[in-house]
């Protein structure tokens, strides 16, 4: 999948902000609260939505006051156009949060829709305010000649529900429970070192948890069921960390799983609580990169944290090379080393205006285009301050 575009009212700091031709991969910058956060929290929040409902996801994050743009009474609308592979017609999901007649908040409007062409009327897959509203059952059938549309009214257990939870459940309705596969599949990081230097309950653990807290359980999984894939991160971290030779997981005496790091120059291996927080991290992002089922979107904040500034450049490498492969990458820093390896088309930053945010691109400034095809850097572009408005200052 790849989200193309993003439009938002009304959440927090975004009281109007659209973002158009999202790149596989995009860095965004600015300073602290100026939104780099609170964009990331879009995909958080659509994920808690589903997982749960609009109600707990808002009251996760406070509550519906707390969420709305200050000075507005809402709805909050959140409109994703994305494409399910290349080649596939750009889908519209877009999502309404209100308040209903019980003050309570409401799926005000959720819709999934389509157009099969550059004319005619957008095809809805579904069509729901309120709880309840129809959808299509005839998903592979229609557009075929001489087949009609077979929709279906359905009803939600409660308002607060999002239909693509309800209905994705069903095969029926294939392409809104490909869009919940998706949402589910989404990764948005919220890495915390010490949880991924503790050791593990024994366990089962495929994919890399938000915080990583279950990172050791990972590469006891990898190790053994994806051997080839482990020996290319182990690879990696030989170039990148010095000194690190391998990387194991092993079982301590009360069961529990616990990294240990081999330094070439040591006989015995170092326990994970031992190692610097930046062989923790760079470990935990290759094992995030090398999944052997890599999620459709990663959300990655200020990766550079821990970091030796000469590593930043091929870690972005790395980000890039995912994002080709298929997925889509988003990142927030505070880092021009790193910003110097993002190329043009790839960076945004963030600017305040009357309390509110909003984005600017890169290339639309004709004096960064010019100067970095003279030569120059656009970390160090940043820092000579040309992007206009990213400094709080």
């Amino acid at each position: 999948m790849k989200i193309e575009s993003i439009r938002l009212r009304n959440f927090r700091l975004f009281r109007d902000l659209r973002i158009t031709n999202l790149p596989d991969m995009a860095v965004f910058l600015g300073a602290n609260g100026s939104g780099k956060s609170t964009l990331f929290d879009i995909f958080g929040f659509l994920h808690d939505s589903l997982v749960d409902n609009v109600r707990a996801a808002l009251l996760k994050r406070g509550s519906f006051r707390e969420v709305v743009s200050r000075g507005e009474s809402g709805p909050i609308e959140i409109e994703l156009k994305f494409r399910p592979d290349p080649n596939a017609p750009l889908v519209t999901y877009e999502l309404h949060v209100g308040l209903g007649s019980t003050g309570l908040p409401v799926v005000a409007k959720e819709l999934l829709k389509y157009r099969r062409g550059p004319q005619g009327k957008p095809w809805h897959f579904l069509d729901f305010a309120d709880g309840k509203g129809t959808a299509i059952v005839n998903e592979e059938d229609y557009g075929q000649p001489g087949v009609l549309e077979v929709r279906e009214e359905q009803k939600l257990d409660s308002p607060d529900i999002l239909a693509i939870k309800g209905l994705g459940q069903f095969q029926k309705f294939s392409q809104v429970a490909a869009f919940r596969r998706l949402i589910e599949g989404w990764h948005v990081s919220d890495f915390h070192i010490q949880a991924a230097r503790a050791s593990k309950d024994a366990g089962y653990s495929e994919h890399l948890s938000p915080t990583g807290e279950n990172l050791p359980l990972v590469a006891q999984f990898m190790h053994q069921h994806y051997p080839g894939r482990f020996e290319k991160v182990l690879r990696k971290m030989e170039q990148r960390v010095p000194g690190v030779t391998s990387v194991s997981s092993a079982a301590t005496e009360d069961g529990r799983i616990v990294l240990k790091f081999q330094d070439g120059s040591f006989k015995d291996p170092f326990i994970a609580r031992y190692v610097s927080d930046g062989t923790i991290k760079m470990f935990a992002y290759l094992l995030l990169l090398h999944d052997p089922k890599p999620h459709p979107l990663l959300c990655i904040e200020e990766p550079e944290n821990q970091l030796y500034p000469e590593l930043l450049g091929e870690l972005a490498e790395e980000f890039r090379s995912y994002s080709r492969a298929g997925g889509q990458v988003l990142i927030s820093t505070h880092s021009p080393d790193l910003v110097n390896h993002v190329e043009l088309d790839e960076l945004f930053w963030f600017t305040k205006k009357d309390g509110f945010s909003e984005v600017r691109r890169a290339s639309d400034c004709p004096i960064i285009r010019n100067l970095l095809r003279e030569g120059d850097k656009l970390g160090y572009l940043w820092k000579q301050g040309l992007m206009e408005g990213v400094d709080p200052r």
